[in-house]
């Protein structure tokens, strides 16, 4: 049973308010393979989408591989990959609207902190009209080190004027619940992408749900 009353809430985008990591996993494939010619798989490529999209490239082709500009413009074509085969489906995860509502409504703050860059997070929030729930977006070009690390996380609540102690993260990843775990936040995980095996190594997680409708995150009210 979920037993913290917090004053705040924030979430990772992608994967937690909307269900298109498969889509993000065949953009980067495609990019990676077709189009710059890296040895890797599919499960592979699934592994490495965590932190900003020059981490990911970096990680896979070696830092200094690519030039600024050059992972600039890789960056912006995967994103428009991923923005035009995912569109169509465009829609929040189950139950999250009306938990916005509630949380707007008892007065819990909330802010989105992603890996994302501010091109894919408009995307999001414009296109399913939620930007007004958020006082604070932390998005990739808000900070200097990326999850795991807690900057994001730290300065959201920040921004928020929250305690980190106050305040619960929503979270797919593995590598984003460690940095919640990194800046002293409780987290609810969601099973959208990752198994809860997967989440074995962190100790901040109070639930797992689905999706919210799961009637435990009632107990966060």
């Amino acid at each position: 049973m979920i037993t913290i009353k917090p004053k705040a809430f924030l979430f990772d985008l992608n994967g937690t308010m909307i269900n298109d990591m498969a889509f993000h996993n065949q953009a980067w494939y495609n990019i990676l393979t077709a189009d710059l010619g890296a040895n890797i798989s599919f499960d592979e490529v699934k592994k490495q989408m965590y932190g900003k999209n020059q981490d990911l490239l970096e990680r896979v082709f070696g830092i200094g591989y690519f030039s600024q500009e050059q992972i600039d413009q890789i960056s912006i074509e995967k994103e428009r990959r991923y923005q035009a085969a995912y569109k169509k489906h465009l829609a929040l995860i189950a139950g999250l609207g009306q938990f916005l509502e509630k949380a707007k409504q008892t007065g819990i703050q909330m802010a989105i902190g992603s890996a994302a860059i501010p091109f894919n997070i408009n995307f999001v929030l414009d296109n399913l009209n939620i930007r007004s729930y958020f006082k604070a977006i932390v998005s990739a070009e808000d900070v200097v080190n990326s999850k795991p690390d807690p900057e994001t996380f730290t300065k959201g609540a920040e921004i928020l004027g929250v305690a980190a102690s106050e305040c619960i993260v929503f979270e797919d990843a593995p590598k984003g619940v460690e940095a919640a775990q990194n800046a002293g936040m409780k987290c609810v995980a969601l099973t959208t992408m990752h198994t809860k095996e997967e989440f074995s190594a962190y100790r901040n997680i109070i639930a797992f749900i689905e999706d919210y409708t799961d009637p435990s995150l009632q107990d966060l009210f």
